[in-house]
């Protein structure tokens, strides 16, 4: 039996007026508890906005504590944005399972996005947006 897949042949999408993707400055401050510690805080958050989903922001890397995160064997691919990985939060216990996601190397439409990482909201205790300091 052939163990030959055509999985590597990914669909490749780019986003149009069907199914629009931007990203643009957060502007504010963005700040993310999970198991009583900030994860993340940054001035540095993207928001991604992708057809009818909820915005969801990005956090750069260097925003985030990496200490507390692990790196899971979970993986997704999305056709618009590419491979998928995610890490889980050891600290809130099961609730923290794949509770983070990030595209590492993500297509050409939604490059801005590398580097960077976004939360469940309801996997971490809270993300809280700030405006920016006037």
């Amino acid at each position: 039996m052939s163990t030959h897949s055509a999985s590597h042949d990914k669909l490749i999408k780019i986003p149009g007026p069907d199914h629009p993707i931007t990203i643009e400055r957060h502007g504010g401050r963005v700040i993310v508890m999970a198991g009583g510690h900030v994860i993340a805080d940054t001035h540095d958050a993207l928001t991604l906005r992708e057809a009818l989903y909820p915005a969801v922001l990005y956090i750069p890397r260097k925003d985030v504590d990496m200490t507390l995160l692990e790196r899971s064997t979970h993986a997704t691919y999305c056709p618009y944005k590419g491979d998928c990985a995610y890490f889980s939060i050891p600290s809130v216990g099961g609730r923290g399972t794949n509770a983070v996601w990030t595209y590492e190397q993500p297509y050409d439409a939604v490059a801005p996005i590398r580097e960077h990482l976004a939360f469940y909201p309801d996997r971490v205790d809270s993300i809280t947006e700030q405006p920016a300091d006037h």
